[in-house]
């Protein structure tokens, strides 16, 4: 990683709660060398969110900070952010929720291969779109889900996970 990559990626991670005692970095590496594809129409808007952090930590200034596309860490936290905002709370424990929903807070380093392995392959279903029907395997797991969530955009995903949240 360039020098900036590297500083932006540590601005990224210390957007994320993390508890005590418990180190994450062979994950968030993994997520920030992943780039988030998005399938789904309008799913580009989660793109443009983590894309819209680049200049935040730029301090609105033009940087060179170059990355290809966007990645999954900057997804992950644009959509705490969202959540933040939508449900209120802390976006830093929001992140957290999503790495527990995503069933990689178990993920801690250093990263054996065997759980690199199950990482890899829990990033990749939420690209494309593998999880269950219901979300479970994916950011936003429902209880009671109406629509097959892998069809669905992120954006009514998180706002389902919410509503359904606030009912409980």
């Amino acid at each position: 990683m360039k020098r900036i990559n590297y500083d932006y990626y540590a601005w990224l991670v210390s957007q994320i709660y993390v508890p005590n005692g418990k180190s994450f970095g062979d994950l968030f590496e993994l997520m920030h060398n992943l780039e988030f594809v998005w399938t789904i129409p309008n799913d580009d808007n989660r793109v443009q969110d983590g894309l819209d952090l680049r200049p935040e930590f730029a301090n609105g200034k033009v940087s060179d900070l170059v990355l290809e596309g966007v990645t999954f860490l900057e997804v992950l936290v644009s959509l705490s952010r969202r959540l933040e905002f939508t449900a209120d709370g802390d976006a830093s424990l929001w992140a957290w929720r999503l790495i527990k929903n995503l069933r990689l807070h178990k993920c801690t380093d250093p990263l054996t291969d065997g759980r690199l392995s199950r990482a890899k392959d829990i990033l990749d279903a939420v690209i494309w779109r593998t999880y269950e029907r219901d979300g479970q395997g994916g950011f936003f797991p429902l209880h009671n889900a109406v629509e097959d969530q892998t069809k669905v955009e992120i954006w009514y995903q998180m706002n389902a996970y919410v509503i359904e949240m606030k009912a409980v």
